[in-house]
This record gives C-alpha cells, structure tokens and sequence, in this order.
C-alpha cells in the first residue's frame, strides 16, 4: 500500500495540470494579499479633511436637534413589533464621534478570519479539482485497465489513489495558508493594527488554518471519488458545481430552515468552529396584515464535524463498493 501510494504521488506531482492548478491558486492568494492591502490602507489628506468637516457638521447638528432625535427615535421604537432589536442599533442614543466618519483602522484580529474562511473555500475548489482529473484522466484514457494488470488488488489502488489525492495538497494548503498569514500579519501591521492578537488569537487562528488544510484533503479524495463514480473529470465538475447551484443556491434560498442539513453551512462550521445563519419567523398580526422576522441560529462545530465525517465515511464506501465490483472496460 505504501509503494503504491509512493508511485502515485509520483504522478500526481508530475502531472501538468496538477502544476497549473497549484500556480493558479498561489496567483490568487497574491491579489488576496493586494486586496488586502488596498483596503488597509489609509484615507488620503483631502478624504480624511472631508471626514473632518462631515463629523464637524454632524456634531453641530446633534448640540442642536439631539434631544429631539432620540425622543422620535425611542417613540418609533417603543411601536416596533417583538422581538425588537436592540435598543442601541435601533437608535443613536449618543453623540457622534470621529470615528463613525471617514475610514476605519483594518485590525488583524478582524480582517484575518475572514480571509481564512475565504481561503479554506479556494483551497477546497482547488483540491477537488486536482483529485477530480487524477483519476478522471485514468477513467478516460483507460489507462485504469493497464493499471489493474499489475496490481490486480483493487481495493489497494482504490486506497493509493484517495491518499495520494488527499496527502498530495496538504504541502501545498500548508505553504498557501502560511503565505496568507505572513503577509496579512505584515500589511496589516505596516497600515492598520494588529493589537489584540494574543495568543489565544494566534491558536484559534492557527486551529481555522488546521482545518482548512484537512477539509483540502478531504476534497482532494472526493473529487477523485466523484470521477472515478462518474468516470469523467467533467463530469465530476458538473456535477458538483450543479448542486451548488440547485440545491445549495436554489434550494437552500427558498427553504431556509433546511440550512442545517446543506454542506455550505455545516463547511462554515467545520471551518470556523460555529457558525450562524438566519431563519425566517413568519406569522399574522392583530390587523390581518403577515409579518416576518429573521432569527439567528447557531449551527455548532460538532454537528458539521459530524455531518461531513457521515458524507465523507459514505462516500469513501461508495466509491470502494462500486470499484470492487463494476467492469473498467
């Protein structure tokens, strides 16, 4: 099993589009990085003038219509239906200050999960799509055939190919999510702050990017699955990228209360380590009229953990079962 592995490391690694697939993903954690950059940096003089005499005029005008303000404010949110939000996103109860006008300072603290979050999706896209053509192009050359006359054990080739596709980008996630930390730590540091980054932040970050590069893993050996069920790159792509789009898009945006149960949320919170997500609480008021309000609810880390192990445990014994028993030719 090793030996097998090792050979088909070999040909991952050699494989062109393996290596387009892997500069392609370092390009857009470079403009990931610009991005980054461009929104840190600072107003120039003439915006941060213009934000000055924005708040100037803002606080003349609070001296003199603030009272009245926040009395029409308190009285329109007295007469909002339950449950209200909170009173201090409702109205401005204080007067205005500075930093409520121009641009804010990026911190690290804030800007970093995100682009994590941001990254570990790339990174799965990319990952799937390199284990989809490893053992898609086999299906399709039928070189597959060839193979199975040298190592008749299929199980065993079975098993090589999904932890070559899985190990195979784990160096590449690893480097990726560290190029993406540095270099934020380090512009972000240079143009905003990175105050509050203790080190409890630094391990719930470092645990986010431990994920990440597991769930890249993990979508490496499903699109090698997919193909090898479909016996056709494409058609692996097509099929995933078609149940993003009808039941992850379509279906999840209609019925909002089957969130749980969709891989996107239960992704968000593998990778985040909970998650939230808003549902819709409709019902009829005293006057006739239909009210809707949105709820937040909180998807826990152990039920996407557990969600996606089922989907990928099921998976991994579909691929074996129908690659034991179906006919390559």
């Amino acid at each position: 099993m090793i030996r097998l592995t090792g050979v088909e490391l070999r040909r991952l690694v050699s494989r062109r589009l393996v290596v387009v697939g892997v500069a392609a993903l370092l390009l857009i954690t470079g403009v990931m990085l610009i991005a980054t950059w461009q929104n840190s940096k600072p107003l120039s003089a003439a915006e941060q003038r213009n934000a000055q005499v924005n708040f100037e005029q803002a606080q003349k005008d609070w001296q003199v219509h603030g009272e009245e303000y926040k009395k029409q404010c308190l009285q329109d949110y007295q007469s909002q239906p339950d449950p209200k939000p909170k009173l201090e996103e409702f109205c401005q109860v204080n007067p205005p200050t500075i930093d409520q006008y121009g641009k804010p300072k990026a911190k690290f603290t804030e800007v970093m999960p995100d682009l994590l979050l941001g990254s570990s999706y790339l990174l799965a896209f990319g990952a799937f799509l390199i284990g989809a053509s490893f053992v898609g192009a086999e299906f399709s050359s039928g070189s597959i055939s060839n193979w199975l006359t040298f190592e008749p054990r299929r199980l065993r080739v079975y098993g090589s190919k999904l932890v070559a596709a899985a190990t195979g980008m784990l160096p590449v996630a690893v480097v990726l999510l560290a190029i993406l930390l540095a270099g934020t730590y380090l512009i972000v540091g240079a143009l905003g702050t990175t105050a509050g980054t203790t080190g409890k932040v630094w391990g719930d970050l470092t645990g986010t990017a431990g994920r990440a590069v597991l769930m890249a893993a993990v979508a490496g050996a499903l699109g090698g699955i997919l193909a090898l069920l479909l016996r056709h790159t494409a058609a692996a792509v097509g099929v995933a990228m078609g149940y993003l789009v009808l039941v992850e898009g379509v279906f999840g945006g209609f019925l909002t209360k089957a969130q749980p149960w969709l891989v996107r949320l239960n992704f968000d919170a593998w990778i985040k380590h909970d998650t939230t997500y808003l549902v819709d609480n409709c019902r009829s008021t005293a006057d006739g009229g239909y009210l809707c309000d949105s709820i937040e609810k909180t998807l826990s880390f152990e039920h996407g953990a557990w969600y996606l192990g089922i989907v990928v445990v099921v998976l991994i014994a579909l691929g074996a079962g129908v690659f034991h028993r179906r006919d390559i030719n």
